[in-house]
């Protein structure tokens, strides 16, 4: 269970880790009423809301620096029209 979320797209993890979520406050209301089979299935559903907490932000970093990457290749090349060819003749 661990790899298996590297495959899926931004959409798809954020909509998992909302499940994830879900399922998580439902176990620990469970816990606290005494009617849990399974005591570290809270460990693990934290750890795996964890690793797609880290997916996420992995996801957004990478579109922010594509964006940065973006903009200041773009920055420069109006910067070198602005400055017009270095060999004019006055």
């Amino acid at each position: 269970m661990k790899n298996s979320f590297k495959n899926l797209t931004y959409q798809e993890l954020k909509a998992k880790r909302e499940e994830l979520k879900k399922k998580f406050m439902d176990l620990r209301f469970q816990m606290v009423i005494g009617h849990v089979d399974n005591p570290l299935q809270k460990r693990t559903m934290r750890r795996q809301i964890a690793r797609l907490n880290t997916l996420i932000h992995a996801q957004d970093l990478k579109v922010r620096r594509e964006a940065a990457i973006k903009a200041m290749q773009e920055l420069q090349h109006s910067m070198s029209n602005l400055q017009g060819p270095a060999h004019m003749e006055v």
